[in-house]
């Protein structure tokens, strides 16, 4: 009469070893990765570049797809709808941790697991080099004698153009039109055309092109001059008062779906860690204008929680047409 029992118990036990085995032997198939900009920007530059790396540790190849569009909302969303067997890997920047504060939706990276958060990067004032403006200061002169004449590059509501934007409104005002683009990349194919005046770009999305002066740099997002691109004036020269939102960059991270298994989640951020501090890595970040970061864990999770917290209320405060909500009302802290 114990028969029956004994041989669910047998199966369920049986059940638990496969899935345990599963875990253990992860990841046994190719992985998918979804980058939420398109190409040829940041983001895609960094994941592209780091990924033979994280292939080596894995033994496995990730396939990477590009799906652009809503500010990252459309990638992100794709991620969080699939399922949860670390088969399923976002590659994102910063623009998630301002959703909520700008309508665009309700979730953050909060809502998925957060396996390395690799780099920041440096940013740059961008213009074509027959422009006449050769620093920042010029154009913000021009843009006050000539209101809502200048043609910004910008990547949607809550992008790294905008959040600059704001910034800069929270000290002075710029009044410019905004030409919006699916991602850095054709972002500087328009600046490259001259069908823009300006973009503020990643460093690492333009670094080579102000190099080979295919395009200039006007300013950089600090308060002193970068080594990496000697003569390009800090932001600071034309707007001291900014410096009160400094350091400040965009930031590069990956992301698996929450209720991804533990044993998986630590698989993937020991892959990740080992990868971002390779030579080979670390080089191509260098020459790319971007600083590394490799965290995981709780130090990954501080540093969303204060980059959210400074660009939140920078946003806010600036009045910015993108925010919807005060940061408070989200529980938000000041930095």
């Amino acid at each position: 009469m114990f028969k029956p029992l004994l041989t669910g118990l047998a199966v369920a036990a049986g059940s638990l070893a496969l899935a345990g085995s599963a875990l253990a032997d992860y990841p046994t198939r190719n992985i998918q990765g979804t980058i939420q900009w398109g190409t040829g920007g940041a983001t895609d530059n960094v994941v592209r570049s780091l990924t033979p790396h994280v292939e080596e540790v894995l033994g496995r190849t990730i396939v990477l797809t590009n799906r652009p569009g809503g500010t990252g909302v459309i990638g992100m969303n794709h991620v969080m709808r699939q399922r949860p067997d670390g088969y399923n890997i976002l590659f994102g920047a910063e623009n998630p941790q301002l959703y909520p504060l700008m309508g665009l939706a309700d979730f953050t990276y909060d809502d998925m697991h957060t396996v390395n958060i690799i780099g920041q990067g440096l940013v740059v004032i961008a213009a074509h080099p027959d422009s006449p403006f050769d620093t920042f200061a010029e154009l913000l002169e021009h843009a006050k004698e000539n209101p809502g004449t200048l043609r910004m590059g910008g990547t949607g509501a809550g992008g790294l153009p905008s959040t600059i934007h704001a910034m800069i409104n929270a000290v002075d005002e710029l009044d410019v039109r905004t030409v919006t683009f699916g991602g850095d990349g054709p972002g500087v194919t328009a600046l490259l055309g001259e069908h823009i005046d300006f973009m503020p770009l990643s460093l690492s999305a333009v670094a080579e092109q102000i190099r080979g002066g295919r395009l200039k740099g006007l300013a950089v997002l600090t308060d002193e001059e970068l080594e990496e691109l000697p003569g390009v004036p800090p932001i600071t020269e034309a707007l001291p008062d900014i410096e009160s939102f400094l350091p400040w960059g965009p930031f590069w991270g990956v992301f698996v779906h929450q209720d991804t298994p533990d044993e998986i989640k630590t698989t993937l951020e020991d892959a990740y860690q080992e990868a971002v501090a390779s030579d080979g890595f670390q080089e191509f970040l260098t020459n790319f204008g971007g600083a590394t970061l490799n965290l995981r864990g709780e130090e990954a999770q501080q540093y969303l929680d204060n980059w959210q917290s400074v660009t939140a209320w920078a946003m806010y405060d600036a009045e910015a047409e993108t925010i919807k909500v005060s940061p408070e009302e989200l529980d938000i802290p000041r930095p």
